[in-house]
């Protein structure tokens, strides 16, 4: 009987220690991402993968290219292309054209569907959008 007892005091010992070593690397996965200790804004291409992971995670599509990317005064703004409905022949594939906003942060604040068009057709909207 003394043996459950001390197995029971020694996993109990145990358990505060563990969640304490633990916490810190949570904190640090989740706290903004850091060079030199100080806050650093993401690049370009860190923009542009981001954009795509989130996308991709909110509409269940796959993210094929990226064919518009700038810069706004709120943050980031592009024009992600995505395969919405795969046919046979590929041509006859739907795609679409996805509007994505992030803030400056690259963190997705809005998107929405602007055009829907079978792959193997040309582009009928002027000003070549």
């Amino acid at each position: 009987m003394s043996n459950t007892k001390n197995t029971s005091q020694s996993q109990s010992s145990q358990e505060p220690q563990d969640s304490e070593d633990s916490r810190p690397e949570r904190e640090e996965a989740s706290g903004p991402k850091k060079e030199g200790g100080a806050n650093r804004r993401p690049t370009p291409m860190e923009i542009l993968r981001e954009a795509r992971a989130q996308l991709a995670e909110l509409t269940g599509l796959v993210p094929e290219s990226v064919s518009s990317f700038e810069q706004t005064d709120d943050g980031w703004s592009l024009e992600v292309e995505v395969l919405e409905l795969e046919r046979v022949p590929d041509t006859m594939s739907l795609m679409a054209g996805y509007q994505v906003d992030l803030d400056a942060e690259g963190q997705l604040t809005g998107y929405r569907r602007i055009r829907r068009y079978e792959r193997g057709r040309a582009d009928a909207r002027k000003g070549g959008r």
